[in-house]
């Protein structure tokens, strides 16, 4: 039986408190968001104006909170874990951290700080069988895949291009930029090309253009930093790679679109509170830290650390920013997902960076949470916000991250999504004014002494089944049973990049295809 006890006592919001990285990993990476950025590097100081550190504290109140003992699992009774594989090779290690997943032909791509994984998910009555694996070093390994290609991302100074280069403190000569992988063989990935962008690529989304016979890979980068001869502010724009579907190793810049031509948002600090003394700091708009494209509407969503953006991409290598919100509720706007008829947006805001335990009474409902808006007339309009309701202890980071739509026959909006130690959720926000969670699971902390960095980076629907990449627990592959997905498991959808949605259809029968 769960434990209850009330408990307020001072904790340090930040990184240090997670466990640090080896250095190898942590050298020049950009501040804010996710466990790289806001550790010293190399001699260099923190900006705390961008990042949450010791020295920062905050009086987090978990009163009521059910504190776990490590790794007990609870759920609710419609989520049931089908089972959990344990990180091994190249990604086995308390700081070699599980990142994003893609799926392409029943197979699915987990990115890891030390390169990826392969995993094959055909058969849904096992488990998934680790295939492959690519060791190649470079935070923080985001992926995508379509076909028999894999497009990983590098957002940490390397010596070179090469996979096991070392980090460097070198402010002229380095590489960071995304790389072209062959999956033809999945037992033994091979690297096709390296390609540098400016300010490296925290995140990728893919973008088709089969006019000219090409994938476009829109690469997100931030923080520019001025000592940087390729990242100097200011840096409002995007790098578009083109990989040629006959040549993919030709891959090359085709256009660098600057997306904020006034600069975007300035930034701000807001007024100091219980929760946060010296006030958060509101992230200026330099950059976008991800972008979720909707080809088949011509449009995509951008979360661009300071305001969240729709873009007409009609024409893909030129972006144009149509509509675009503040919240001074959002700290750091770090991603978004369509609904299925693109009449709707959810937008998260990352606050803490993924490294702070925010999902509890002092913090609040609405900072760190997605926030809901409906498009209309073009034009984004804010309905509501949704947290999980389940109060998380002080040795859990917790805030809003990466999920996906569920396909469904009722013509309702569900969405699966991680929240690092406060574990997955699926909710409704089919009324975008009044969203609801439908189901939930949760293994409760990694520790009750300290907080050691964990949890549910991303959790997929993939053909009847949710996937999720634990940073440090492994690969989960859970079961949702509820009316509301009936027939979702006939979801033959055989390549997902949630970053790079596509419509889901009904059929006359009613089940999706």
């Amino acid at each position: 039986m769960r434990s209850t006890r009330t408990r307020r006592r001072s904790v340090a919001v930040g990184l240090a408190a997670a466990g640090g990285m080896t250095m190898s990993l942590l050298v020049a990476a950009p501040a804010v968001a996710h466990p790289d950025h806001c550790q010293s590097k190399a001699g260099e100081e923190v900006d705390e104006s961008e990042c949450f550190t010791d020295s920062q504290i905050a009086e987090f109140d978990d009163s009521g909170a059910p504190l776990e003992t490590p790794g007990t699992v609870a759920s609710s009774a419609n989520l049931t874990l089908l089972s959990n594989t344990p990180k091994t090779g190249i990604a086995a290690g308390e700081t070699a951290y599980n990142s994003d997943l893609a799926f392409v032909d029943g197979y699915a791509i987990q990115g890891n700080y030390n390169g990826f994984s392969i995993w094959d998910v055909r058969n849904k009555d096992v488990p998934p069988a680790l295939v492959g694996q690519a060791a190649c070093l470079g935070a923080q390994n985001d992926v995508s895949a379509y076909g028999n290609i894999v497009i990983t991302s590098t957002d940490s100074r390397r010596a070179s291009a090469a996979c096991d280069a070392p980090a460097t403190s070198d402010l002229d000569d380095y590489w960071e930029g995304i790389r072209v992988w062959d999956i033809s063989d999945k037992a033994a990935p091979r690297l096709l090309t390296s390609v540098a962008t400016d300010c490296g690529s925290h995140t990728n989304s893919l973008v088709p253009d089969p006019a000219n016979d090409r994938m476009l890979v829109y690469v997100s980068s931030y923080s520019p930093d001025n000592r940087l001869a390729n990242c100097k502010t200011p840096h409002d724009k995007i790098s578009i790679v083109s990989v040629p579907d006959a040549a993919p190793a030709s891959a090359e810049v085709v256009a660098e679109p600057i997306l904020f031509a006034d600069g975007g948002f300035p930034g701000a600090r807001t007024e100091p509170d219980d929760a946060f003394p010296k006030g958060r700091a509101q992230s200026a708009t330099s950059g976008c830290h991800d972008i979720t494209a909707y080809p088949e509407k011509g449009i995509a969503a951008g979360a661009c650390m300071g305001q969240g953006v729709l873009m007409d991409i009609s024409d893909p290598v030129k972006p144009v920013v149509t509509s675009s919100v503040t919240d001074p509720n959002f700290t750091f706007w770090h991603s978004a997902t369509f609904d299925n008829d693109a009449s709707k947006v959810v937008f998260t805001d990352e606050l803490g960076g993924g490294g702070a335990p925010t999902c509890n009474p002092t913090v609040g409902p609405e900072l760190g949470a997605n926030a809901v808006y409906d498009i209309v007339d073009g034009q984004l309009q804010k309905r509501s916000y949704f947290k999980i309701p389940r109060t998380q202890t002080n040795e859990e980071n917790c805030v809003a991250h990466n999920g996906s739509l569920i396909p469904n026959t009722q013509g309702r909006d569900l969405m699966v999504q991680a929240w690092y130690q406060g574990g997955i959720t699926v909710w409704d926000f089919t009324d975008s004014a009044n969203p609801r969670e439908i189901a939930w699971f949760d293994r409760g902390p990694l520790s009750s002494e300290k907080l050691v960095l964990g949890g549910s980076w991303s959790a997929y629907f993939y053909d009847g089944l949710i996937y999720s990449s634990d940073i440090q627990q492994g690969f989960d592959v859970l079961k949702l049973n509820d009316r509301a997905i009936a027939g979702s498991g006939s979801d033959k959808t055989r390549t997902l990049n949630p970053q790079s949605q596509t419509a889901y259809t009904v059929g006359s029968s009613g089940r999706s295809r």
